[in-house]
């Protein structure tokens, strides 16, 4: 459906307003439909993202800087999304043996078979959109790479 028919509105006065409406609208309505999908198994977007980050560094430790540099909504608060996992025997928190004030997170064996349960959640929403080829959606991320390239 035409983001003009999504949100009741007509025109946007330019292109690029259009777009930077449709980015927004677009990216939120994603979230919602993964977000929706992860409920059942306890699950925030931003836990998964934390989760997907360890499984990533597997079975090196990450610290709770390294986790916050990579998540994809780095307004996130990194220590209250790790003691959530923590409770739930996703993740181990332990004080590093080289630097005391340097804390080593770990995705627990649970955190790992939970992961593999998810994973097929994200193959079902690429499957879900068989109108995009893989060449458009190489084109669509390469356009949001180039919306996000800084200009001097």
């Amino acid at each position: 459906m035409k983001l003009e028919d999504e949100i009741k509105q007509k025109s946007f006065g330019t292109p690029h307003r259009r777009m930077l409406v449709n980015v927004m609208f677009t990216g939120n309505w994603l979230q919602k439909e993964l977000a929706s999908q992860l409920k059942p198994h306890g699950l925030s977007l931003q836990q998964h993202n934390v989760l997907g980050i360890l499984r990533g560094q597997y079975p090196t430790p990450a610290t709770l800087g390294l986790i916050q540099e990579r998540m994809l909504d780095r307004d996130s608060n990194a220590t209250r999304l790790v003691d959530k996992l923590l409770e739930k025997g996703l993740v181990t928190r332990c004080q590093c043996s080289e630097n005391r004030r340097k804390v080593d997170i770990i995705i627990t064996e649970k955190g790992l078979e939970l992961l593999q349960l998810t994973d097929f959640l994200m193959q079902n929403l690429e499957e879900k959109y068989p109108q995009i080829s893989p060449e458009e959606a190489t084109q669509i991320g390469d356009f949001m790479d180039k919306l996000r390239e800084k200009k001097s």
